[in-house]
């Protein structure tokens, strides 16, 4: 099966999440396969279904002073920062599409139960995949969703601070939303080059002293974004077992 590619460069968030719930809506209603977006955010703030205000460290003042926007969504997760200089990935999926069966609870009709977790652990993959294809070496971290650098591979660094090297580092969030209609929406973060002061403003995932780290920190010279994106949009197709094609960044909207 083909899966298209969506190269939208950098975009709006609602812009974005617009589309994606479009392309849902056509995938669930048969009208189209599975895509990908492939994008960077300007600076924004959004907020998940588990997202507490407490973890916004900056005030609205100082957000509007910094140019970042605030979202609330319908995504899992807590709170978590897109900003330029960081891969956005958007797979807009048919995860459990098929015949109708029967909730034993409510007796009322219901699409067959997506492998929510199965779903993660392969955009961690893909993600680690990627990752090794620059040399660095990624993985995850039991209980949390994500991809995490070790501290033998962060002592390398040269631009790290010393605290940064001893614990793990995350270098890609993940946050989605399976719908009822079994189609995926939001998806994964990798931090390639974004400024990584914006991280200050909030404790990312609700989580204290998390350590971060970006591409441009571990690889030199870094990587640019196009390349990375490619290697990317690559190792989704491996893990997902789909013919990956290119759309030419088209919006639909």
């Amino acid at each position: 099966m083909q899966c298209q590619i969506f190269r939208l460069g950098v975009i709006e968030y609602q812009k974005a999440w617009n589309l994606q719930n479009q392309l849902a809506a056509q995938i669930a209603a048969g009208e189209r396969g599975p895509a990908l977006l492939l994008l960077e955010h300007n600076h924004v703030y959004t907020f998940g279904r588990q997202g507490k205000p407490e973890n916004m460290l900056w005030d609205e003042a100082e957000c509007a002073r910094r140019g970042i926007a605030l979202h609330h969504t319908d995504r899992g997760g807590d709170v978590t920062y897109h900003g330029p200089g960081q891969l956005v990935g958007y797979p807009i999926l048919p995860l459990a599409q098929g015949e109708l069966q029967t909730d034993p609870e409510t007796g009322k009709p219901r699409l067959p139960q997506a492998d929510f977790i199965g779903y993660l652990r392969n955009l961690e993959k893909t993600l680690i995949i990627s990752l090794a294809k620059f040399g660095i070496g990624a993985g995850q971290i039991r209980g949390q969703t994500g991809v995490w650098v070790q501290p033998d591979v962060l002592s390398r660094c040269r631009h790290c601070p010393p605290e940064v090297r001893q614990a793990p580092a995350k270098i890609a969030s993940i946050g989605v939303k399976v719908d009822a209609r079994g189609v995926s929406r939001h998806g994964f973060a990798l931090n390639v080059a974004p400024d990584m002061d914006y991280w200050g403003g909030i404790l990312a995932c609700g989580l204290e002293n998390q350590n971060k780290v970006s591409l441009e920190m571990l690889v030199e010279p870094p990587p640019d974004m196009d390349k990375v994106a490619t290697v990317v949009g690559r190792a989704f197709g491996e893990v997902f077992g789909y013919e990956m094609v290119g759309h030419e960044g088209v919006i639909l909207l």
